[in-house]
């Protein structure tokens, strides 16, 4: 059952270094924009970007202009800090496990195989419904590093329904009461593959010693798990 509202998990102390998050790689930091490729001169890829920029959470966000998250949280001036502040402020519309729709979070795992698993799981669920099921895309692996004291819910059975496979109803409660009582965020155990632990960050701040790793293409060819491999 869910901890009773008011009570929160148990706060540890997480070291953890080379934890895993992969990123599509059209969004790569420092990569070409997918816009200049639909701009036929300066002058129109000018005017698309200005278009595009208005409605762009993460500046918005860096102009203190997003209701979920001001500027004074999000960081500057620190290798792939667009990166940083593009998780938390690019929040998915309905919300993800540990995030509502008007803030998001820093998902990684401590496991490689645990972050591509996770990743395999969600596209898949996004390309079954529109009856798309051979895909190829690619991932950058960005790599952090977390030293806080983070809530805990592994092996805590009171919060066994933020794990649910299919609602993120109790999970998103909990994010809520958190982050109202000045949480830096949590890990728990990953949904997607066993034994794996994942760690959502609350705080942009918390981030640290962010760098690009390898990048891996995920081939789905009609079945939900994909064939994974490093580009050379």
């Amino acid at each position: 059952m869910t901890g009773e509202p008011g009570t929160l998990p148990d706060v540890r102390l997480i070291r953890r270094n080379d934890t895993h998050r992969l990123i599509p790689s059209k969004y790569s930091d420092g990569g070409a924009s997918v816009l200049a490729r639909i701009a036929g001169d300066d002058a129109h890829l000018r005017d698309i970007f200005d278009l595009d920029n208005a409605a762009n959470e993460r500046l918005l966000a860096e102009n203190d202009l997003l209701p979920g998250i001001g500027i004074h949280e999000l960081v500057f001036g620190v290798p792939f800090y667009r990166i940083v502040n593009a998780a938390f402020c690019h929040a998915h519309p309905l919300g993800s496990r540990f995030n509502g729709p008007d803030r998001g979070a820093w998902y990684a795992a401590f496991e490689l195989a645990t972050s591509q698993a996770e990743i395999a799981f969600h596209k898949w669920v996004e390309l079954s419904e529109v009856g798309w099921l051979e895909e190829e895309l690619t991932y950058d692996d960005y790599r952090a590093d977390f030293s806080g004291e983070l809530h805990d819910i592994r092996s805590d059975d009171r919060f066994a329904d933020c794990l649910a496979p299919d609602s993120y109803v109790a999970s998103q409660g909990l994010a809520e009461e958190l982050l109202q009582a000045g949480s830096l965020g949590l890990v728990y155990p990953s949904v997607r593959r066993a034994r794996g632990t994942c760690l959502a960050c609350f705080r942009p701040a918390l981030v640290m010693n962010v760098r690009k790793g390898p990048t891996y293409v995920f081939r789905w060819e009609g079945r939900a798990e994909p064939i994974v491999f490093t580009t050379t």
